[in-house]
């Protein structure tokens, strides 16, 4: 019989001893002796679960000479040791401890053990340094996992260094580094100009697996040198310095304009001229290839002066005894800026030779007259045409004295009565002028010119039936009479009859002009009207229309030419009012105060036909607003106006370049001001929104806006899609369809719907949007899914194509597409189809087309309906949202500046208006240009509530109170 006895207090090396004494000494003794002591059976302990190791010996760096410390931990555990490369270590190299969990009540041990950099080094072989931990308990031992030792170094020398590199600017760089070898592995991250590279913050850089830095577009901003850093647990490297240069290769610029030709006569060369400078060559960059000039020939006219032609004949002798005759400039004529001839057209000389006599005889007896021109003689016998003496013989026939008398009486009486008929017209002339120019209101057309200033409004006469109520006012849509003539006939009968009116020009604004009605009023309630010095040609061609009527003074009409739907107009004094052109977003609000009191502007507000505009757009620039225009263009405001358009830029990125431009007189386009470049001189402040932009201006004429894509990435135009077919039942075999490139404006689609409904279109379904990118792909078009077996496509190309600069530009529209159909017999009604269209390499959208054409179909109107836009034209406090009391307590409460900064600057900042605070500094109430700003921008909703918000951010409680109690908030 074997019994084995463990005796717990001893190590491991001792176990094997202890059992084999006992062995022997129970295998010598006799079984019977102990019969008597030993117990029948023996009672079971409870049973014991296997060890659980709670904490396990980690992998470990011996750094330099210091050793490291292994540990675990394991519970229920009545012994732990570690073995080191299967050997136990020795017991005196462990340091216990044990403890007991109060949860559990099983007995907790916890081993440390070191482990030197010499018992690593004297391991040979290919297997690392490894310890693990083994646990005993009443149910079994439990092994932890491995846990490797090793000596870590870094070595010094890089086993590849980054090199480094001129690159040109957007190129993609690639610096590599393979760090030194060493234990543990070496970090690596990468330093530009001694500062840290952090991907996560910026995208450009990248670093690979294989610790690579990776420039995706090298900027101006990474010309900078770059070094490789490595590092472990035990020192740190550093590569050689690499220097990145980003250069950027030469661009030309755009040529400048011919020069003139510098032969003032006859061949001649011009000249124009680039610059490398779109961009510069910087940082090394290659120059610009190519000539910077040009120079080609060219061909003056060489000017002619004018000659005489030889005199012509000497007229017949006229009864003043002298004759003419004349000559003309024109042996040659002056011309290519020739001087004109010098001296006299016309000559004329005594026709007598010194002797003229006039002679008449009549049958009365009374009186007979002899007039002689003789040649007085000097001393000295000449004689000379300067020296003649008249000499006058008056011979009388003898009469009586009573008839003479009778004779002169009468000439005196006829004489008198001459007289007075002379100054009876006179007087009834200047009474009449006088009415004329003394009108109940201003004369109308005189309104719409430049910044003249009517007189003081007068109180109205009772006897005028023409004349509205005194508090109200003026009616400009009551007629009474109607030029029949062209304006153009007007104009000039016009100036032919009053001397003083404004001449014709040939303005390119002239065409701009709408149809407004204009009323003349003929009564006293008006002082003398005054006309400025200079006027725009529009504004000088409406005012030469004021014409003065004879017989019964009754107000006339006059229709300008235009289109109603494209213009508003409305008088306006010192209470100031909003002009809206409905369904196309643009308005022109005129505050309270712009314009003197008593004074009254007839203000016009006109969007300008496409194909009668010269468009503001000029190189990579695009249009994105209707050009409008709004006047008089000469009148002098007292306080900014904000017009509304609406735009098609895309704003989610910012990759525009925003620009106003204006219209001078000679129809040449200027700059006003780009958004994000003003300065104090900046005669406006654009504010921009998603769908429309307001411009604050003090100067009313003609804007538009354009745009440019700012690099690198490609700006985004909004664009509709909008597919029209024939109203009418179609009789024919042939059918068409027309698709529409519009911008995503109100106005460019209202007037793509009076267009097709000119021609018999009508719209299918609501216009689809489409981005159109600055990428220089043209829109491309195609149809699809034709039932072939009943329609056949007469379009040879398998699709049609819009080039990209015609819609980029603006500078042709409507543009449009058409696809001719065929089907095969006139029974055939149904058609189903697709209508692709999509920018190459961009966006798209499909038209899904099922209808009958033997039925007519009815319009689709995307537009409101009459009844629910704005109206055209609103006076007064009508016009405004924010009643005036409420304006002037805000203002005052803001407009002084406040240290605290709760002034109208916080106002701007919490309404989005503090682009550029500078230009509102600048007016005497920056407080109430903001709330105007605020008027238009809100001019839809009337949204009181976000400006109580932020008057209520502001702490300004006290106007809380005035804008409820007064307001309807």
């Amino acid at each position: 019989m074997l019994c084995v006895w463990i005796q717990r207090d001893q190590a491991p090396g001792a176990l094997l001893t202890v059992i084999l004494i006992y062995g022997t000494f129970m295998c010598n003794a006799d079984a019977s002796d102990y019969a008597e002591v030993l117990p029948d059976s023996f009672p079971s302990a409870p049973a014991e679960p296997l060890p659980e190791f709670q904490s396990e010996p980690e992998n470990a760096f011996i750094v330099k000479n210091r050793p490291v410390k292994l540990s675990c931990k394991a519970a229920p555990a009545t012994q732990i040791y570690f073995k080191c490369n299967g050997e136990w270590v020795n017991q005196n190299d462990h340091v216990t401890r044990e403890s007991l969990d109060q949860i559990t009540g099983l007995v907790v041990r916890e081993v440390d053990i070191s482990v030197s950099r010499t018992q690593v080094e004297e391991l040979f072989g290919l297997e690392d340094y490894w310890c693990q931990c083994v646990a005993w308990s009443s149910a079994g031992t439990t092994k932890s996992r491995r846990a490797y030792v090793r000596i870590a170094y870094l070595r010094k020398n890089f086993e590849q260094e980054p090199l480094s590199r001129e690159v040109r600017l957007e190129q993609e760089v690639l610096l590599q580094c393979r760090p030194p070898e060493g234990t543990p592995p070496a970090e690596v991250e990468w330093l530009k100009n001694e500062e840290l590279i952090d991907p996560a913050q910026d995208s450009n850089f990248l670093m690979t697996v294989d610790h690579d830095l990776i420039i995706k577009q090298a900027r101006l901003s990474d010309t900078a040198n770059y070094t490789c850093v490595a590092r472990n647990v035990v020192a740190k490297r550093r590569s050689s310095t690499a220097t990145l240069i980003v250069y950027v290769s030469g661009g030309w610029s755009l040529w400048t304009e011919w020069s003139e030709c510098n032969a003032h006569c006859g061949r001649g060369w011009q000249r124009r001229t680039r610059s490398c400078t779109n961009p510069a060559p910087l940082n090394g960059g290659a120059f610009c290839e190519g000539q910077p000039f040009q120079r080609v020939t060219c061909t003056t006219l060489c000017p002619v002066d004018g000659g005489w032609t030889e005199w012509a004949k000497w007229s017949a002798c006229s009864t003043e005894c002298t004759h003419w005759r004349s000559r003309e400039c024109q042996a040659p004529a002056p011309r290519n800026g020739g001087h004109h001839c010098s001296g006299s057209m016309m000559e004329s000389k005594n026709c007598t030779d010194g002797l003229c006599a006039r002679s008449e005889s009549h049958d009365h007896p009374s009186q007979f007259h002899r007039l002689w021109l003789v040649p007085a003689r000097d001393q000295g016998g000449s004689c000379g045409l300067s020296d003649k003496k008249v000499s006058l013989e008056h011979t009388t026939h003898p009469l009586d004295s009573g008839t003479g008398a009778a004779v002169y009486a009468g000439l005196v009486g006829v004489l008198l009565l001459c007289v007075i008929l002379v100054l009876g017209v006179g007087i009834l002339a200047y009474r009449r002028s006088c009415r004329h120019l003394h009108g109940d209101i201003t004369d109308s057309s005189s309104a719409l010119t430049a910044a003249f200033h009517p007189g003081n409004y007068k109180p109205p006469r009772q006897d005028n039936p023409h004349l509205p109520h005194s508090s109200a006012p003026p009616d400009l849509t009551a007629s009474a009479g109607t030029f029949c003539r062209p304006l153009f006939s007007s104009l000039q009968q016009s100036t032919l009859d009053s001397h003083h009116k404004i001449t014709m020009t040939t303005s390119p604004l002239l065409d701009t002009i709408p149809s407004l009605k204009i009323k003349v009023y003929d009564s006293s309630t008006m002082s003398s009207m005054e006309l400025p010095a200079g006027l725009s040609s529009v504004d000088a061609e409406i005012m030469s229309l004021k014409t003065v009527g004879s017989g019964q003074r009754e107000p006339y009409v006059h229709t300008l030419p235009g289109e109603p739907a494209y213009n508003a107009s409305a008088t306006l004094g010192s209470l100031g009012g909003r002009l809206a052109i409905p369904n196309t977003g643009v308005s022109l609000l005129v505050p309270p105060g712009t314009i003197p009191q008593g004074k009254f502007y007839e203000m016009y507000l006109i969007i300008s036909k496409w194909e009668k505009t010269t468009l503001p757009s000029e190189g990579g620039q695009t249009v994105l607003s209707p050009v409008v225009s709004c006047g008089p263009s000469g009148m002098l405001l007292s306080r900014p106006v904000v017009l509304t358009l609406p735009h098609c830029a895309q704003l989610e990125t910012p990759d525009w370049s925003l620009t106003l431009k204006t219209q001078t007189n000679q129809g040449a386009w200027e700059e006003v001001l780009t958004v994000g470049e003003e300065s104090l001189s900046s005669p406006c402040y654009l504010q921009v929104e998603e769908h429309s932009c307001h411009i604050l201006m003090e100067q009313l004429g003609t804007y538009g806006l354009v745009g440019q894509s700012v690099p690198p990435q490609p700006a985004c135009k909004r664009l509709q899609l909008a597919l029209f077919a024939p109203r009418a039942p179609c009789l024919s075999l042939d059918y068409s369809l027309r698709v529409y490139c519009i911008q995503d404006t109100p106005h460019a689609l209202k007037e793509v719907l009076e267009l097709e409904r000119s021609l018999g279109g009508v719209l299918l379904e609501d216009a689809k949007p489409l981005l159109f990118k600055d990428s220089y792909h043209n829109l491309r078009l195609s149809i699809h899914d034709i039932p072939h077996a009943h329609w056949r496509s007469k379009l040879l190309a398998k699709y049609q194509e819009i080039p990209f600069y015609h819609i980029w530009s603006g500078s042709q529209r409507p543009l449009h597409c058409s696809f001719s159909l065929e089907r095969g017999s006139v029974a055939v009604s149904q058609l189903s189809c697709k209508i692709c269209v999509r920018q190459v390499e961009g966006e798209g959208q499909i038209f899904q087309l099922h209808t009958d054409i033997q039925e007519t179909l009815r319009p689709h109107s995307p537009l409101p309906a009459g009844g629910t836009c704005l109206p055209s034209s609103q006076v007064g406090s009508y016009a405004f949202r924010l009643p005036v009391s409420i304006r002037q307590k805000i203002c005052a409460s803001l407009d002084a500046p406040s240290a605290r900064g709760c002034d109208w600057r916080l106002l701007a900042h919490s309404l989005g208006f503090d682009r550029y605070l500078n230009y509102f500094a600048t007016k005497p109430s920056p407080t109430g240009v903001l709330l105007d700003l605020w008027e238009a921008c809100h001019q839809g909703d009337a949204d009181l509530v976000s400006l109580a918000t932020a008057l209520e951010d502001m702490g300004k409680s006290e106007v809380l109170v005035v804008m409820t109690t007064d307001g309807d908030c």
